[in-house]
């Protein structure tokens, strides 16, 4: 018995160091903010460096994506992954909808931003109308107004950022209507997005679990699979179970010979 105490104790000690690790990192992710608004005073720049109001291009559903063009980890990948559904979706970029991709790394510029679109362009096989993906960087105002609108948490780590992976889907009103996780989209996700925000319906996501299962690591500056955090609960109910166990078999009466 006082093996199991000791055992119970030494997790719930693991438990509360693991919570205050956690809670350094509360701060970071995505909040979901459906049926919220963008502000409609954002102003960014262009690949041409023109400054423009945001919300004045959104006539369409908009898929937005928040990147650093610099970024060692999850950006390119996402990129990546917003040309290649682009390629394959059944929907037309410029006439359905279109993408705005928007650094959260005020020192970026606009001819970066102008050379990176070229790249990703370039990974699209069909015939699409280029000037529906625009590419903005913007300064630490506006940038931080649009992020903190949609629920887009971030922190900077030296010259990095730690950050989460989505797509955000606009209506074309400017109201958010979905989130799209991760740095793989599935045609049919795009185009049930896309479909919804043209009638201004929102539709929620499974975010929460992806949280719990999955954990930022700093040094890979990516998102991997929690399994320390999933090994520690299964201990701990492992053992809460086993002292219930033995706490009712302690007071179960002793038969009579």
């Amino acid at each position: 018995m006082k093996k199991t105490l000791f055992l119970l104790f030494f997790l719930f000690i693991l438990s509360i160091e693991n919570y205050s690790q956690e809670k350094e990192l509360q701060e970071i992710g995505i909040y979901e903010h459906l049926d919220q608004y963008i502000p409609n005073n954002l102003q960014f720049y262009d690949i041409d460096s023109n400054l423009v109001n945001l919300s004045s291009l959104i006539d369409k559903p908009t898929v937005l994506s928040l990147v650093y063009f610099t970024c060692p980890g999850i950006c390119s990948p996402l990129l990546d992954g917003v040309a290649e559904v682009i390629d394959w979706a059944d929907i037309e970029l410029g006439v359905d909808y279109q993408v705005f991709t928007i650094s959260f790394n005020y020192s970026e510029t606009p001819s970066l931003a102008k050379s990176k679109r070229v790249n990703y362009l370039k990974q699209i096989s069909r015939e699409v109308d280029e000037d529906s993906w625009k590419w903005f960087t913007g300064d630490s105002v506006n940038i931080y107004s649009l992020t903190n609108a949609v629920g887009f948490k971030f922190k900077r780590e030296g010259k990095d950022f730690i950050h989460a992976g989505t797509l955000i889907v606009l209506s074309p009103e400017g109201k958010i209507t979905r989130y799209l996780y991760g740095t793989k989209f599935n045609q049919f996700d795009l185009k049930m997005a896309v479909m919804e925000a043209s009638e201004g319906r929102s539709s929620p996501t499974i975010s929460k679990v992806l949280d719990y299962c999955f954990s930022y690591d700093p040094d890979g500056k990516k998102y991997v699979f929690n399994i320390t955090k999933i090994a520690a609960t299964a201990v701990i109910l492992f053992a809460v179970i086993f002292f219930l166990v033995l706490v009712f078999k302690r007071k179960k009466p002793q038969t009579e010979n």
